[in-house]
């Protein structure tokens, strides 16, 4: 197959026109070289993507945060949740720790 019978071919004619080689090239720059490039868009689409999932995390601990500081308005509760968490007394009173084998489990797996 010579240069001449290539160059009569109806697909040889529609790529070496010089419309749709600029388009061609212009199509592949634009997808992988150009700083707006199609490779930049799906990396930041993943990124707002991640964002948006930290940003639904961090809403659903906003509402826990805002009904435990709903809860320890109230004085018996905050004195309740001191006794429990921070291990703290009132003046004159012992504090007894029971800890079961199963309790001490679940503290190592934390």
């Amino acid at each position: 197959m010579g240069l001449k019978e290539l160059r009569k071919k109806k697909w040889f004619k529609i790529m070496t026109n010089t419309y749709i080689l600029v388009l061609t090239i212009f199509v592949i720059w634009m997808a992988f070289f150009d700083t707006n490039s199609l490779l930049i868009h799906l990396e930041l689409r993943r990124e707002i993507k991640k964002l948006e999932e930290q940003k639904e995390f961090l809403k659903s601990e906003i509402e826990k945060d805002k009904k435990v500081l709903e809860t320890l308005s109230d004085e018996e509760e905050l004195e309740k949740f001191a006794r429990e968490r921070y291990y703290m007394k009132k003046e004159n009173e012992e504090i007894f720790l029971i800890e079961y084998e199963d309790s001490l489990k679940n503290k190592e797996d934390e």
